[in-house]
């Protein structure tokens, strides 16, 4: 694999980076003050799933939204891993009900069919027109949207402060997204106490996001190898790791490292849950500013053509939760790409508890794909997509889906070939 920073001595480098800050409210009890964060919104639509229904969760935030006098309009039909055909009800849902602000409570799945919904409401076109090319047209979004608050209920996702909504295209066997600064939340309001109600299969699915979000992050390639964006305004949200990425990338590095597996195997562990919360949202600020790279390219081709694989605690229908889709590309990318930044690697890797004194740098990739495998074993989620059914002959067909996913291939710290995408996929298969 070739390093990606060869861009030419004759292009100008990019020598400036954007800070896309979030707003933030985090802390136990937060969904409470929702109304108080909603008060001068006349009328929302509150986008939501029927598990969250049932848990009382959407109660709550219905209760004080009505009590700082906001009408509000339940959508709980959001669909877990959203395809293009739940993108498009919640959009025609809140196309005609006259809102002028919009609330997500749930997972990555409601937040994202969120921002989906206030798009197309706000500015309708068909479904490919703002879906990012080369699958869709990549349109930019025309204009503001309204507001959206986000409540996350899983510690994974990030996508409270992130300008990606994510789906599954099904006619075209692919997962792909939309992405803009534009559809960033204008509020992430995150309160731990929801994910204790939270199946360990779940946590742990998010979890992992959690952690590929952190070292993705923190091992793309530079933002200074890029050409200069003209005009500046023109700088792309997955602009590369830079400082401001570095610092939520290795305390979510950190924190995921340290409370994931508690998180999962204790439901009690409320500071655990807390932590990979906190984590959460920290590594969704990195990699909102910075950009994720192969093991989420790779994952949208996985979870697009898995085969019949169901994970308990999740609806039992065939799926692949998002994080574990991800985490099942890591540890064969992450030995791909360790010669292009070793120490980084490293630096991973020693978080995860590997023991790297005296390591080389060529063994910073075994290294953390090692840990990482460890992990994963010990928060019991499946290891290599062999468990998920897919062979060595499947190598050829999901390349070029992965390859297609342009923002994230283009964003990793090497350049990758067709052949050299199906080598990882190929050493996916068996962790």
């Amino acid at each position: 694999m070739a390093c990606a920073h060869g861009l030419g001595e004759d292009l100008a480098r990019e020598g400036c980076f954007s800070i896309d800050p979030s707003s933030v409210v985090f802390g136990r009890g937060a969904l409470a003050e929702l109304g108080d964060h909603a008060a001068g919104l006349r009328r929302v639509l509150l986008v939501t799933d029927p598990s969250l229904v049932r848990h009382g969760h959407v109660d709550v935030a219905v209760r004080s939204l009505r009590a700082a006098g906001v009408d509000v309009v339940v959508f709980d039909e959001v669909a877990i891993e959203p395809t293009d055909a739940s993108f498009i009800g919640a959009s025609e849902a809140a196309r005609d009900g006259g809102f002028d602000g919009y609330v997500s409570l749930g997972g990555g799945s409601s937040i994202d069919t969120a921002k989906a919904a206030a798009l197309y409401a706000t500015y309708p076109a068909p479904l490919e027109a703002y879906v990012n090319a080369p699958l869709g047209e990549g349109r930019p979004v025309p204009g503001p949207l309204p507001p959206h608050i986000a409540c996350p209920t899983t510690c994974g996702t990030g996508s409270e402060c992130t300008g990606i909504a994510v789906f599954d295209w099904v006619s075209r066997h692919a997962k792909t997204g939309i992405a803009s600064r534009r559809l960033r939340p204008s509020l992430a309001l995150v309160d731990p106490t929801l994910t204790a109600t939270l199946p360990p299969s779940v946590v742990a699915a998010s979890g992992f996001d959690v952690l590929c979000h952190a070292i993705e992050s923190y091992t793309a390639r530079p933002f200074s190898a890029r050409a200069r964006s003209s005009p500046a305004t023109a700088r792309p949200m997955s602009q590369g790791r830079n400082p401001w990425s570095d610092l939520g990338s290795k305390e979510a590095l950190g924190l995921s490292a340290a409370h994931l597996v508690r998180a999962v195997t204790d439901a009690s562990d409320a500071e655990a849950r807390e932590a990979l919360s906190w984590a959460a949202l920290l590594a969704g600020i990195a990699f909102g500013n910075a950009g994720v790279h192969l093991p989420h390219a790779m994952s949208y081709a996985v979870s697009a053509n898995a085969r019949g694989f169901r994970l308990e605690g999740y609806p039992d229908a065939p799926l692949v939760p998002h994080g574990v889709s991800v985490v099942l590309n890591a540890p064969s990318v992450f030995r791909a790409t360790a010669s292009a930044c070793p120490e980084r690697h490293l630096d991973a890797a020693r978080a995860l508890g590997a023991e790297t004194r005296g390591a080389a740098p060529t063994d910073a990739g075994e290294l953390l794909a090692g840990a990482l495998s460890s992990m994963m074993r010990a928060a019991r989620v499946p290891v290599g997509l062999s468990s998920l059914g897919f062979t060595p002959e499947d190598a050829p067909r999901l390349a070029p889906l992965a390859l297609a996913q342009r923002r994230l291939v283009d964003n990793a710290p090497v350049s990758v070939s067709r052949e050299q995408m199906e080598a990882l996929f190929r050493g996916a298969l068996d962790a």
